[in-house]
């Protein structure tokens, strides 16, 4: 009965006391301008354009034109004509998460798409494009968490409330890897977003890489690249306002998003549509202020409230890390997890370089012992790849410097430890015991002579 009268409540607190329209003027593209609409419309606001009584399109403003404005469409366009009316909506766009949301597949309007039926209403309402929490309010990061991958529990820890970057080109195996950790983490809830995501590769998605263990305490939003630049891009606000609902009520909430340059994309279709002049490789302004204020939602929340735990892939184009939204994403998050095709290319999965990826977090998310071990494991691994070309050629002579002749016996097993089945689970403490066997097999000659 509580239940139910706060769903009423918050129904009530949405709903407007008059209704305002207006008319559109002009069609141009996927670009719909408007009149008539008086002072009621700003940057944001629903639009609903009515081309038959039993139709509409729901639209969002994306910018003015003198005494126009100029929306974008969540569908499409057909039936819209000169003189279709547009009825203008109220209230700001919200959405009523609840715990029933676990396990459920929805669409970037908060709609279910896994037949399952209708979706529970909660009783809070979450705005879609909410603020980050002030600064002075939040928490600090938390303890490690356990993401259930060797390569990333043991050279790259991740902590509560951290921001984390997986960077690869495509078909390295990014989505996979996220995957693994929405299955193996021990966070209470994963909210996934898959923005532009391929429309074949979503079910495969949920039942071979996620699998029913994985999506029974997950949230995944999916909006596949044949949908509207808006639809993609309001995938990706639904995500952080699920996860702020979790963080919300205590929850330690792990929130993926694949992927960070789709939705940079789909912000850049906005941005140019509404006039916004291209700046770094066709890129608007916007775009970048889009991407922080999305980011920076992610993180501890105020005291008694639970953290969100972010891990966002980049979609590297052309493999150069240094362009734009690359670029912009590394200066905004926590650390970087950059994924190889060379790696890939030799079988390695997953196939992240350990030296060239980075954890904000470290050293003080791993004890002294882990650090010594890390340390250690990282200086064999930089010492082989260093003479990587001399080994290869034979050009290299045993037992001209045990360093060297460490790393070429250390190496092999240090790869073989970094690989990783999908199925296969390893906690930080097996991590690290298994690290520790391996640096301890080194001939004891070759160690005592460093």
């Amino acid at each position: 009965m509580d239940r139910l009268s706060e769903q009423i409540e918050a129904s009530l607190t949405t709903l407007a006391d008059y209704q305002v329209s207006g008319k559109v003027t002009r069609v141009r593209g996927l670009l719909v301008e408007i009149a008539g609409f008086g002072n009621d419309l700003a940057v944001g606001s629903r639009v609903r354009l009515r081309p038959a009584r039993d139709e509409e399109v729901p639209c969002e403003v994306v910018g003015f034109d003198e005494d126009r404005a100029l929306l974008m469409p969540f569908g499409n366009l057909e039936g819209v004509g000169l003189g279709t009316p547009a009825v203008i909506e109220r209230t700001r766009p919200v959405i009523f998460p609840d715990d029933r949301w676990l396990g459920r597949v929805i669409n970037g309007m908060g709609e279910p798409i896994d037949g399952k039926g209708m979706l529970s209403r909660g009783g809070h309402a979450m705005p879609l494009r909410n603020k980050p929490p002030e600064p002075h309010s939040r928490q600090r990061i938390g303890e490690k968490l356990d993401l259930g991958v060797r390569a990333v529990n043991c050279f790259l820890p991740i902590v509560r409330g951290q921001r984390m970057g997986i960077f690869s080109g495509s078909g390295v195996g990014k989505s996979v890897l996220l995957s693994m950790m929405a299955r193996y983490t021990e966070a209470d809830v994963s909210v996934i977003g898959l923005v532009g995501e391929r429309g074949r590769e979503v079910q495969e998605f949920i039942e071979d890489d996620l699998g029913p263990e994985g999506l029974k305490r997950s949230v995944v939003i999916v909006a596949t690249g044949d949908e509207s630049a808006l639809m993609r891009r309001q995938a990706a606000y639904l995500t952080l306002a699920t996860s702020e609902y979790f963080r919300q009520q205590g929850r330690q909430v792990l929130c993926m998003i694949d992927s960070l340059t789709r939705f940079a994309m789909a912000q850049r279709e906005i941005g140019l549509s509404a006039g916004e002049p291209p700046t770094s490789k066709g890129y608007p302004p916007t775009t970048f202020g889009e991407l922080a204020r999305l980011l920076e939602r992610a993180g501890p929340g105020a005291p008694g409230e639970g953290s969100i735990t972010g891990i966002f892939s980049v979609l590297v184009e052309g493999d150069d890390h240094n362009e734009p939204i690359s670029d912009a994403v590394r200066g905004i998050i926590d650390g970087h997890i950059v994924m190889d095709r060379k790696i890939a290319d030799r079988g390695r999965y997953p196939a992240i370089d350990v030296l060239k990826s980075v954890s904000r977090s470290l050293p003080k998310a791993l004890n002294d012992e882990q650090n010594a071990l890390l340390k250690r494991a990282k200086r064999v691994v930089t010492t082989y790849e260093d003479m990587a070309e001399l080994i290869r050629l034979g050009a290299y002579r045993r037992g001209s410097d045990p360093k060297v002749d460490e790393a070429i016996e250390l190496y092999p097993k240090i790869e073989a430890f970094l690989a990783q089945n999908k199925n296969e689970q390893t906690t930080i403490a097996e991590g690290f015991a298994i690290l520790g066997e391996i640096l301890d097999s080194a001939p004891v000659k070759q160690v005592r002579r460093f």
